[in-house]
């Protein structure tokens, strides 16, 4: 019979979801999720409960000998040795060997990945003129030029922004426009020269080519921009790791005892000096 009654397709029973206006609460609890919580929830209370009945039984007389060995803190926690067994002086100082010799590994491969970033950077550049004290955002190459006062320097600079400057316009002069583009088309359409067809396919081809020049140019700029990111990411790893290099030599050197330092109690001292 009960096989039978097995064999009946019957209804699956679903627990409901959390509504939609609800979903900033999370996941809806389930009853199983409700009754791992309430078995939580009565353990701690028996605990606290057990605590509550030793506390309220404690003898204020009762006294063992572990008492005068045992420490606590200043809030009345006691101190209890977790079984760590500390290192000799001399496997601290090979682990600190160790960490240093890893530490110049990491930056010399972070130095080899700068200065490689910084030569691609360069070609990449162009190796335009740098002048000392121009614009912050005038591009830099691997041609430095020094002035020996200020007077020269403002020359130099001036100088320089201003056949960039002339260069530029001239380039702008030189490309033609939507504007003379849509100018010569309506004047071909009234006069209708007979080599009117060239003069517009050329124009068509001249601004096509602004056009895929300005792409460059802009994902050339992109490019450059996400090198100077990396760039300042990698210079300011190298010099993170150079402080920590130099910190762990520290720390060796007063393991050592080869420099001076300030003591637990804080008082300064150095180490004696032979006299010559």
């Amino acid at each position: 019979m009960s096989s039978m009654r097995n064999a009946v397709q019957r209804r699956n029973h679903k627990e409901r979801a959390q509504p939609a206006h609800r979903e900033k609460w999370g996941i809806l609890e389930k009853h199983k999720d409700y009754a791992l919580r309430a078995k939580d929830y009565n353990e701690k209370k028996k605990r606290l409960k057990i605590l509550r009945e030793k506390a309220a039984e404690r003898n204020p007389d009762e006294f063992s000998y572990s008492m005068l060995s045992s420490k606590t803190d200043k809030h009345g926690r006691k101190i209890q040795d977790r079984g760590n067994v500390s290192l000799g002086q001399d496997a601290v100082k090979l682990l600190k060997t160790q960490d240093a010799g890893y530490i110049r590994t990491v930056i010399q491969q972070t130095r080899r990945t700068r200065e490689k970033m910084e030569q691609e950077y360069l070609l990449m550049s162009g190796g335009s003129v740098k002048v000392l004290g121009g614009e912050d955002g005038a591009e830099q190459g691997n041609h430095v030029v020094f002035a020996d006062n200020t007077e020269e320097q403002r020359s130099l600079s001036a100088r320089h922004s201003t056949g960039k400057t002339a260069s530029s316009a001239k380039d702008r002069m030189d490309q033609p426009t939507r504007k003379d583009f849509n100018q010569d088309s309506l004047d071909s359409s009234d006069k209708t020269p007979p080599d009117s067809r060239q003069l517009m396919l050329k124009k068509a081809q001249a601004l096509q080519a602004l056009r895929q020049d300005r792409a460059v140019r802009k994902l050339r700029k992109r490019d450059n921009e996400t090198r100077q990111s990396k760039l300042s990411a990698l210079r300011t790893r190298e010099k993170e790791l150079l402080a920590t290099e130099e910190q762990l030599e520290h720390q060796r050197a007063r393991m050592s005892s080869s420099i001076g330092g300030i003591n637990k109690a804080g008082v300064k001292w150095k180490v004696r000096e032979r006299k010559r």
